[in-house]
């Protein structure tokens, strides 16, 4: 599943809390988004669950998109 595209996700992209957490939040608001584990185009390392960085909502790729789960 990792590696086909970066992925979507809800939170909006900032630093994480220094306390160790389970699932945490991201700030409330923001004016990227946060996407996770790489895609095609990309090395090895960022094909991966806690691979993440922050996009701006307009950006449009090939290698940006979403997961379907069932």
């Amino acid at each position: 599943m990792h590696g086909n595209v970066w992925e979507w996700v809800e939170d909006w992209y900032g630093d994480y809390p220094s306390d160790a957490l389970t699932a945490p939040l991201g700030p409330s608001k923001g004016s990227t988004r946060v996407v996770r584990g790489g895609s095609w185009r990309d090395d090895a390392i960022h094909a991966r669950a806690a691979g993440r960085d922050g996009w701006h909502p307009s950006r449009r790729y090939g290698d940006l998109g979403f997961r379907l789960a069932r």
